[in-house]
């Protein structure tokens, strides 16, 4: 099947800038969480473990409904499945801190709060899960094999700059109350759905009709098995860490809870902004395929685990989030762009759905062990994960590019 030259059409340009945008909002909401999840379940009576979990739990939820949003994004179209996940996403984030409210104000002991904020969590986390499927598809539809890593990188690099913003100005808001950055992002995800049905035309995709199956694939079909092996492990190392870092922060450097928010979203607004830096100033510019991003990826990302470990100071916790942030600018399009471009035109809804649902999984496996190692020694999550690449960087070294000829 031959792909059309989509991406050179003017309309299409539109669509791709307003999709962009849309996805600075979405990466705002994603990331705001990471900045005061930890001080606050700490501030209501949660353990590392327990504030871990909610995270497992919900990204469990993703990692099972992202296929099933991705092959629904095939019948329904791209668009009205991109604005389900936002409008979900605002209404989940809002319950969910609303109980974090009813548990500072002493209205929920420790033990109901954890229970109902994981069960919020799930609620959200089912249908937010639509958001990134059909926004890899979107960007999917609208490039052809010449410009796929480059959108992929694009999509990215957009979730980037909202992580940039989303850290540094949780932070901020976290001076106000510690639930002021959640409020705000429920705000702002609505805000994004309506920005989305208004202006986002529809994807060029043609829907499924009524009659139709849509495709479906298999996580160990072997045009895509590489790039899983290889999301999955690299997202459950760096669930392990993300969600042991806000604590690693607060112990080393002996913060309070706003402290610790304020600190650890300036330095996740860093690491964002070094993740946008890679994108834009090298996959924006070199057209390399996407086992060649991960073969620089990896060995970064190590590097960057291993100085995690090591850091007793803020200057060296900063410089390994920097690193860290550069080689998965580089890692996470790379893997997307690598499954999409493995698979046909009419598949692009299912693998979207599928190596979405990679990341989930390793934030369902990763902060339950991030959690369990930080509680025996703190360095330890980090060596784990600094190990647990190494064979990751020599799979990758060793397993080359299979023809296109069934894409192309």
């Amino acid at each position: 099947m031959i792909e059309p030259q989509l991406s050179s059409a003017p309309n299409y340009t539109f669509a791709r800038v307003i999709l962009l945008v849309a996805l600075v909002g979405v990466g705002f909401g994603f990331t705001v969480l990471f900045a005061i999840l930890a001080p606050l379940g700490r501030e209501v009576g949660l353990s590392e473990l327990q504030i871990s979990s909610i995270i497992a739990a919900s990204s469990l939820t993703v990692f099972l409904v992202s296929p099933r949003w991705g092959r629904l994004s095939d019948r329904w179209g791209r668009k009205p499945v991109m604005i389900t996940g936002l409008l979900g996403y605002a209404c989940g984030n809002f319950l969910f801190a609303s109980v974090f409210h009813a548990a500072l104000i002493g209205a929920l002991l420790p033990l109901s709060a954890y229970l109902f904020l994981i069960l919020t969590r799930v609620m959200h986390a089912s249908v937010m899960s639509a958001i990134m499927p059909a926004s890899s598809a979107y960007m999917a539809d609208i490039t052809n094999l010449a410009t796929r890593t480059k959108g992929m990188g694009a999509v990215g690099a957009a979730n980037n700059l909202g992580g940039i913003l989303g850290p540094a100005l949780g932070g901020l808001l976290a001076g106000i109350t510690l639930l002021t950055p959640l409020w705000v992002a429920s705000a702002l995800a609505l805000t994004t759905a309506i920005f989305v049905i208004f202006f986002l035309p529809a994807s060029p995709q043609p829907k499924l009709k009524r009659d139709q199956p849509s495709a479906k694939l298999s996580y160990f079909d072997p045009r895509i098995l590489p790039y899983i092996i290889v999301g999955t492990m690299m997202f459950i190392g760096m669930a392990l860490v993300q969600q042991t870092l806000a604590f690693r922060f607060q112990d080393v450097l002996q913060l309070t809870a706003v402290e610790t928010a304020q600190t650890f979203g300036a330095a996740m607004g860093l690491s964002a902004a070094a993740s946008l830096v890679s994108q834009l100033g090298l996959m924006q510019r070199f057209n390399l395929q996407p086992l060649q991003w991960l073969r620089i990826a990896m060995p970064i990302l190590a590097i960057a685990f291993a100085c995690l470990a090591m850091a007793n100071t803020q200057w060296l916790l900063v410089v390994a989030m920097l690193l860290q942030g550069a080689g998965m600018g580089l890692a996470g399009p790379a893997f997307m762009a690598g499954a999409s471009m493995a698979v046909r035109a009419e598949e692009q809804g299912a693998v979207a759905g599928i190596a979405g649902s990679c990341g989930p999984l390793g934030f369902t496996i990763g902060p339950l062990l991030g959690g369990f190692f930080y509680q025996i020694q703190p360095d330890l999550p980090y060596w784990f994960t600094f190990v647990l690449y190494l064979p990751l960087i020599v799979f990758v070294l060793r397993t080359r590019e299979r023809a296109k000829t069934d894409t192309a």
